[in-house]
């Protein structure tokens, strides 16, 4: 695995020996960080769900100032450690041995500029983000990776990658005022984009 993108394009991250990590594929790493790319110089970064920190570092390497990383697994963490410290960013990043769901919970409106999630596909910890987002909006950007087939909550917008899916939601300046995402839909909300990205052959 490897960065995709920015000043540290071809760069090779560690990776787990632990078969329950599903790294997100390259090609779709790279589509979805053009999503948010306008958005990314200076940003304040969270990575939930981490695994190896490859959605971090990737945004670092596109102009984020600062990512914040929550993973909790040890294999998983190992090998962030290892990233974090390969790419010298280490004052320029924090890691949380945390689970996700509680920690984005506890956060405050506003308090990072865009937050990656890609967790487990058997499981419903995504709707659950969602949620937990909805009621604080603690980004201006949630980003999520999902199965094709997975119908998230109404609000964002959907692009898909080959079997993937990745939804951005994105708060507006009166949301983070209120601390809380005004929960009618985008009129967009849960569409494709209508020309999304596919593998370049």
């Amino acid at each position: 695995m490897r960065i995709a993108g920015g000043k540290w394009t071809g760069r090779h991250l560690t990776s787990p020996p632990d078969r329950r990590v599903r790294p997100t594929a390259e090609h779709v790493r790279e589509a979805w960080l053009k999503l948010v790319e306008p958005d990314l110089d200076g940003a304040r970064v969270l990575d939930l769900f981490a695994g190896t920190g490859a959605l971090g570092l990737e945004a670092m390497s596109r102009g984020a100032r600062y990512a914040d990383f929550v993973e909790n697994r040890p294999a998983s963490l190992h090998a962030l450690k290892a990233n974090v410290a390969a790419l010298r960013v280490r004052e320029k990043t924090r890691i949380f041995k945390k689970d996700a769901l509680p920690f984005a919970a506890a956060l405050n409106a506003g308090a990072y500029t865009i937050a990656f999630a890609d967790p487990p596909y058997s499981s419903r910890m995504l709707d659950r983000l969602v949620e937990i987002w909805k009621r604080t909006a603690f980004s201006e950007i949630l980003t999520v990776e999902h199965a094709h087939d997975h119908k998230v909550p109404p609000g964002g917008r959907r692009h898909l990658f080959d079997e993937t899916a990745v939804t951005l939601y994105r708060a507006r300046a009166a949301d983070l005022q209120r601390g809380r995402v005004n929960p009618r839909p985008a009129a967009n909300a849960n569409r494709p984009d209508p020309d999304p990205p596919r593998r370049r052959e």
